[in-house]
């Protein structure tokens, strides 16, 4: 089941974005850096859509959609449970998310994607456009990539 984050589960979620983030094997000093960018505060949950993917009971996902401009979106999150990467709930929270920028009126989706999660990004039709720096590590270019919703 898909629903709402709620402005409570802001801690549950940036734990979960770290350990997500930290299934890759980054060293402790980049995961250092992380941790203010990956952490959700009850703020961003209610100014944004942040949607959480419940299975028996545990949140094992979530994704967060930002508005960037009138017509785009960022997928600005993205994490899947270390425990429970690759058993199709990433796909899940990708199709369910396409279908909110969708109902919300966007046209494209942008995603700063990690470069272990390109690939993925690839497979779900989105498209790489170029690159970004990195937010926390200056010099580390990241896949910038669009997938277009109309």
């Amino acid at each position: 089941m898909i629903r709402p984050a709620q402005p409570g589960d802001a801690p549950l979620l940036t734990d979960l974005a770290l350990r997500s983030k930290a299934y890759w094997d980054y060293n402790p000093d980049f995961l250092a850096a992380c941790r203010a960018d990956l952490t959700l505060t009850p703020e961003i949950i209610s100014q944004n859509t942040v949607n959480v993917l419940v299975d028996n009971d545990r949140v094992v996902g979530f994704y967060g959609l930002f508005a960037r401009e009138e017509d785009a979106v960022e997928l600005e999150y993205l994490f899947i449970d270390p425990d429970a990467i690759g058993t199709g709930y990433g796909r899940q929270l990708w199709l369910h998310a396409i279908t909110t920028a969708r109902e919300l009126g966007f046209e494209t989706m942008f995603i700063n994607s990690d470069p272990h999660t390109e690939a993925f990004y690839e497979t779900m039709g989105a498209k790489r456009i170029g690159q970004s720096e990195s937010a926390i590590w200056p010099g580390r270019m990241l896949p910038l990539m669009a997938f277009e919703l109309v």
